[in-house]
């Protein structure tokens, strides 16, 4: 354990970690652009969904993972080895040097940057895999949704983790967000994700819950794009400022997003 000075802890670099998430056609995915140039010189856009029509025309580097172990993988080389993992698990120093010796992923290191376009998907690729692990089948070959759900939770919270101890990077996650209506014909809005467990632990894992939303503000104006970022809201959005620098309610520019985040001259708001 290394004892980390005042002065030293300052001057790190420190990324942060942001959920956007919103419904259908809001412009999630577009919100790439809003990215400063010298920022998506060094951003890797992870398109899981295949949904980057919107974003063609956008100069940043990208991959396409199609499987499950290759967001495994992705996420070992940008969090980097974890020391606590014995040699045989996802993220350890063994499985960060097998990845190291593949000079197209070991490039992967350099970015500053992740776009993830979506955990939705990711837990799909995530719930795809789990289905066919030993722990989804009973000792008499059957299928057993228990144990897939939970290896699903397991392996979600994992590598969201891994990505979470990138520290100097800038991490940005996408997911879909849905309302639901409960046994009493209460309406409300989550997160769409497979799996109970990676919907209910995000919010604690990133430092930035962020709604984007068509926002009316009661003043009979259309309704405004924007981002809603503390919690509770007038809409009942779900939010969560770490930082405590955001207003309730902020420019949906990742840009000056990050900017404000990040610099140190920033005031605080608080909460």
């Amino acid at each position: 354990m290394q004892l980390i000075s005042p002065d030293e802890r300052m001057r790190e670099t420190r990324g942060v970690k942001i959920a956007v998430t919103g419904i259908y056609n809001v412009g999630k995915t577009s919100l790439l652009r809003t990215l400063d140039q010298a920022t998506l010189d060094r951003t890797i856009f992870a398109d899981i969904e295949g949904g980057d029509l919107a974003v063609r025309d956008v100069n940043v580097a990208s991959v396409r993972p199609g499987k499950w172990p290759e967001l495994v993988d992705l996420a070992c080389v940008l969090g980097g080895p974890n020391p606590a993992l014995p040699p045989a698990a996802a993220y350890s120093q063994v499985h960060f040097d097998n990845m190291m010796k593949n000079a197209e992923l070991a490039e992967l290191a350099r970015f500053s940057t992740l776009f993830v376009d979506s955990i939705t998907d990711a837990a799909r690729r995530c719930f795809t895999w789990c289905e066919q692990q030993p722990e989804s089948f009973t000792d008499r070959g059957k299928k057993d949704l228990r144990g897939t759900y939970g290896l699903l939770g397991r392996s979600m919270i994992a590598w969201l983790q891994q990505l979470q101890h990138a520290r100097d990077k800038n991490v940005i996650f996408v997911t879909l967000l849905e309302q639901v209506t409960d046994d009493f014909n209460m309406k409300s809005w989550r997160l769409q994700i497979e799996g109970q467990q990676t919907r209910l632990q995000l919010p604690g894992i990133v430092d930035e819950l962020i709604t984007l939303a068509p926002i009316d503000f009661g003043d009979g104006k259309p309704p405004t794009r924007g981002f809603v970022c503390t919690s509770p809201n007038p809409w009942g959005y779900p939010a969560k400022d770490r930082s405590g620098r955001l207003d309730q309610i902020e420019e949906p520019h990742l840009g000056k997003l990050l900017r404000k985040l990040t610099t140190t001259t920033s005031t605080s708001h608080g909460g």
